[in-house]
């Protein structure tokens, strides 16, 4: 089998085509929540804690010199990332559940009602709306 063949076979599997557009939608998503919290969450809270802008925090470990710029730690930036992948996660988790709920709910319409039950004393399965026994012939409640 060539190496084409091989690959085409691959790349045409149900899975990888499911993983592909998971990449993509995950990546718009990711995009939308990014712009969700460093456009419309982090201003209220920069207010709340006094103007404060975190993408600004940073510790100077070197001051600038004449050829050389200086050597900061950028934590406010990675305070920003990491508030914006805790409201990321909450969302793809929210979605999830949502999804799990709307997947129980079609299981349950699936299912439906049931339509036969167990007679008491000879276990046989009878219609559910059935008042005696067709195996036993006892009456059933």
């Amino acid at each position: 089998m060539s190496v084409i063949k091989e690959f085409k076979e691959f790349a045409m599997r149900g899975n990888v085509v499911d993983l592909a557009i998971g990449v993509v939608i995950g990546t718009a998503f990711g995009k939308i929540v990014s712009s969700l919290v460093s456009d419309v969450i982090m201003p209220p809270v920069g207010v709340l804690t006094g103007g404060v802008d975190f993408s600004n925090l940073v510790i100077t470990l070197k001051e600038a010199s004449n050829a050389t710029a200086a050597v900061t730690l950028n934590y406010g930036v990675f305070l920003n990332a990491v508030i914006d992948f805790a409201i990321v996660a909450f969302a793809i988790f929210m979605v999830v559940k949502g999804m799990n709920n709307l997947r129980r709910k079609a299981e349950k319409t699936e299912e439906g009602e049931p339509t036969t039950k167990e007679c008491p004393f000879c276990i046989s399965t009878i219609p559910i709306k059935a008042t005696r026994c067709p195996q036993c012939t006892a009456e059933l409640s």
